[in-house]
């Protein structure tokens, strides 16, 4: 079972989620980018470096981390 926040299970990336990804281009220093989902590119359940995903503006990388905007009430 896939833990609830965790970029490298499909069943944890949905279009319209905030997240930081790792585009190819900045893998090298890790440099990440916040977006929100607009398309999810990869087909299988799980990658280890992370589901690559389109953000909403058209870039492309892989999800480094999932950003929670549930404030408790």
């Amino acid at each position: 079972m896939a833990p609830v926040q965790d970029g490298r299970y499909r069943t944890c990336v949905s279009n319209g989620l905030m997240v930081d990804i790792v585009q190819k281009e900045d893998q090298r220093t890790g440099k990440k980018t916040r977006g929100i989902v607009g398309e999810i590119l990869t087909n299988s359940s799980f990658h280890p470096h992370g589901i690559k995903v389109r953000l909403a503006d058209g870039k492309v990388g892989r999800v480094g981390s999932i950003i929670l905007t549930d404030k408790p009430g």
